[in-house]
């Protein structure tokens, strides 16, 4: 894989041919880039890391090859095409040719204004109903290594479904954010959980400032602050709400967001309740941010130009579309140049990188006493549910009260407060085992595997090499369902992503590494991507045994 300039010796010449902070058509040049004249099986784009190499204590690789030309005029085409079927089905349902299924208003609210905006919903009606089996599908198990789908079969054209009461047992699980393995029904944390059950119940049935505060609650925020390494942190009940409701808390009017591109729903969510003003930056590029940053301190507020009352900088640890880890040195670096506060997602990196599982702060090897808000959920490699904020004890004060999550909403549940505990001793040592060590080390060991061999079958990967995200990319639309279905006839469970989740042209399947995969398991996911002309008695083989296709033969 192409190296970025992280691994390059740190000279004048490394950034002498960026480009100019300014992405492109999504099958133009290259975004952005330190390039480095290499051979390359493929053309990749490369995000760079810093021009100052010594930000970076490891390498840091993220490849991102740009849509081929043929590639995505085919694609637009597909979508035209689909786009001419869906007007023509319209126009038959307005003549009641076709049946409608859609949701109408009644003929006496006809006079009425709309509740139902009719050609906003053009997608869903006619591109994403005719792939909707692909999502949605109901499991009957444990989400872990495998799992149970119940069946549901649709006569309708994926408008309804009816279940036909059978299972389709013993599904790799490729789609879970089931990182570390926690996601079970038997061991220490299950056993953990079921006795706090037992002893405080299910619900709570209360708020943290009333009458649901426990000692489990307690236990559990002075973990993660030992586990995080800062002062104080504390548990909210839902991962969403975590991001949500406490960026209003921290930002308001007079204050600017300087927001990542690719931020999550819940951060754009967030960034917009606040009243602040947002700017976007372009994704994981520090020149982008830096102007920005620049701008905000030399022009102030728009109109009055007095400066900013505060200038919050919002990044994501791992990107759950992109596979890509942010450049958290550079983001540091600048943060402190102009001044401005730092609010890291790490929903998807906590427990998932380092050494010790502490998230992206750990995988570079940088002080968390840098990052002025971290904010985490449980709900990923913990197996539990819930997030949690950790920072400065006056931080953590202030959000006990102002925070509309903590103020209103119900509490942790006990038992899931219980999994979270355990889970977290787990991964720390605490409880007197290696266990956690050994998962973390097995995450990073399947995540390097995996890609690796779908990038030497030929695939094009997304990402960072050390992400367990892994974006394979498919582009063209009829993919899209054609890929989930046939790789759930072959007991695979993947999730696959299109318009408007992502770029038009970058539709693509999303694949989750987890420690409790077994490489048995991810040679029969890779190997069925190159064996549908393989004999059946050899398909049989593989999926048995995870040999390859010539000892099947012999």
């Amino acid at each position: 894989m192409t190296e970025s300039a992280a691994d390059k010796p740190e000279s004048g010449d490394a950034c002498r041919h960026a480009a100019n902070g300014v992405k492109p058509s999504r099958n133009g040049f290259a975004k952005n880039r330190c390039r480095q004249p290499q051979h390359r099986y493929r053309e990749e784009k490369v995000y760079p890391t810093a021009c100052n190499g010594g930000l970076y204590s490891r390498p840091f690789h993220e490849s991102f090859e740009e849509t081929p030309m043929l590639v995505a005029v085919l694609t637009y085409m597909g979508y035209g095409i689909l786009t001419i079927f869906g007007y023509l089905r319209d126009f038959l349902r307005a003549w009641k040719i076709e049946r409608c299924h859609i949701a109408r208003e009644r003929e006496e609210q006809k006079d009425f204004v709309p509740l139902y905006q009719d050609f906003e919903n053009f997608y869903t009606r006619n591109l994403y109903m005719r792939i909707r089996d692909s999502w949605n599908r109901p499991i009957c198990s444990v989400p872990g290594a495998k799992l149970d789908l119940a069946e549901r079969v649709s006569h309708d054209y994926n408008w309804t479904f009816e279940y036909t009461g059978r299972a389709v047992k013993d599904v790799i699980n490729m789609g879970s954010y089931n990182y570390l393995g926690f996601a079970e029904n038997s061991g220490a944390c299950a056993e953990a959980a079921a006795n706090v059950t037992l002893k405080y119940g299910v619900g709570v049935c209360s708020t943290r400032q009333e009458i649901g505060n426990l000692d489990r609650h307690e236990e559990l925020e002075k973990l993660v602050a030992k586990f995080l390494g800062v002062e104080s942190a504390m548990a909210f009940g839902m991962g969403f709400a975590t991001n949500s409701m406490n960026i209003p808390a921290l930002t308001g009017k007079g204050c600017l967001i300087l927001s990542d591109e690719l931020n999550h729903a819940s951060l754009v969510l967030g960034a917009r309740l606040s009243g602040s003003s947002i700017r976007i930056f372009k994704h994981n590029n520090m020149q982008s941010l830096e102007k920005l940053l620049g701008d905000a301190i030399v022009n102030g507020q728009p109109r009055t130009h007095r400066p900013w009352k505060k200038i919050l900088i919002v990044v994501e640890g791992i990107y759950s579309m992109e596979g890509s880890i942010v450049r958290l040195p550079e983001v540091i670096a600048l943060k402190k140049k102009y001044k401005a506060f730092l609010y890291l997602d790490e929903a998807h990196s906590i427990g998932a990188l380092g050494t010790s599982g502490r998230g992206v702060v750990d995988y570079f090897g940088l002080d968390p006493r840098d990052v002025d808000i971290m904010m985490g959920t449980f709900t990923k490699s913990f197996g539990a549910a819930g997030g949690y904020i950790g920072g400065k004890k006056e931080l953590i004060d202030y959000l006990r009260t102002h925070s509309h999550s903590a103020v209103y909403a119900t509490s942790i549940s006990p038992p899931v407060a219980e999994q979270i505990i355990t889970s977290m001793k787990c991964i720390m040592g605490e409880d007197g085992t290696t266990l956690g060590c050994e998962r973390i080390r097995q995450l990073a060991e399947n995540t390097i595997y995996f890609r690796r061999r779908l990038q030497e079958m030929g695939f094009i990967i997304y990402g960072n090499s050390d992400s367990p995200v892994v974006p394979m990319m498919l582009y063209m639309p009829a993919k899209i369902g054609a890929f989930g279905r046939e790789m759930l006839k072959r007991n695979i469970g993947v999730v696959v992503v299109g318009f408007p989740a992502t770029p038009i042209i970058e539709s693509r399947a999303r694949f989750c590494v987890s420690a409790a995969h077994t490489k048995e398991m991810l040679d029969v996911v890779r190997l069925y991507f190159s064996t549908q002309s393989i004999n059946p008695e050899v398909k049989k083989c593989l999926t048995q045994h995870a040999r390859s296709p010539r000892d099947c033969n012999q």
